[in-house]
């Protein structure tokens, strides 16, 4: 089954692209980069990497009028995504200020998986490739998101198991982050993942519905201009059903892909 979590969102906030502005200087470049190594790969509460590291990068458009683009990839296991290795998120938005406190975003991404499909585990043929589309308020520091899937949840269909298809999954977050001083901040988040679909036969220990929520927060420290150091913590409910995934290569490889993780991350900005 396709995994993804919540609260792995304050991990993702921490590897977004950060613009860094220049004490001394001429306006800022549209264009802004960045480059992480993290211990795990974290999104929306459940590990993509089953538990182990992932190099990360991208880079991000944002014009003064509002529109903004960008790319992003990071290494995932196949355990997850049989027959594929890499991730690739492509996104646009839009998005304007309403006061000195209040603003707005909405927006389309997409989740491309090079060479992912079910087949490769002996399902039938299925992509995991997956398009959102997203609307954002924030106030302050507080962001309220909803992400509303236009395709199938991460390949998530019959193919699987499931009752039917899931496209018009949503994905709930509130995101938060507080300067602690110059150098460190403190990222908070949580979601709730809600399926449109549950398994036609449940588990063995009865569970059916995949929904779940997500919690994580991340402490992070600005090393130097361009570099800083993240730890993080994160929490995934519904451990009757994410407790032991098995993953596609080998059914009786299993692993707790949600509860409790910890993950540090070196990123680099420019």
């Amino acid at each position: 089954m396709k995994l993804r979590s919540l609260a792995a969102a304050a991990a993702f906030l921490s590897i977004g692209c950060v613009a860094v502005v220049h004490a001394d200087d001429a306006p800022a470049s549209p264009v802004t980069g960045n480059v992480a190594v993290t211990s795990d790969y974290m999104f929306r509460g459940l590990t993509q990497t089953w538990g182990r590291p992932a190099i990360q990068g991208g880079a991000d458009y944002a014009d003064p009028n509002g529109f903004a683009a960008g790319f992003w990839g990071s290494s995932i296991s196949e355990r997850s995504y049989p027959g594929g290795a890499m991730e690739l998120d492509l996104y646009a938005s839009y998005g304007q200020a309403i006061s000195s406190d209040w603003s707005w975003r909405a927006g389309i991404y997409g989740y491309v998986y090079p060479g992912a499909n079910l087949d490769q585990a002996g399902l039938p043929s299925r992509s995991l490739n997956t398009v959102e589309a997203n609307a954002a308020l924030t106030w302050k520091q507080f962001t309220l998101k909803y992400n509303h899937s236009l395709t199938d949840y991460f390949g998530v269909d019959t193919e699987q198991g499931y009752r039917g298809d899931s496209k018009g999954t949503g994905y709930l977050q509130l995101d938060a982050t507080f300067p602690l001083s110059d150098a460190w901040s403190l990222a908070l988040h949580a979601g709730h993942t809600h399926y449109t679909t549950t398994l036609v036969t449940p588990l063995a220990n009865g569970a059916r519905d995949p929904g779940y929520s997500d919690f994580g927060a991340t402490l992070k420290y600005q090393v130097a201009t361009h570099w800083s150091l993240s730890a993080g913590l994160t929490y995934a409910t519904n451990a009757d059903f994410y407790r032991r995934t098995s993953s596609f290569l080998d059914a009786s490889d299993t692993r707790n892909v949600g509860g409790s993780r910890g993950f540090v991350m070196l990123q680099g900005t420019f």
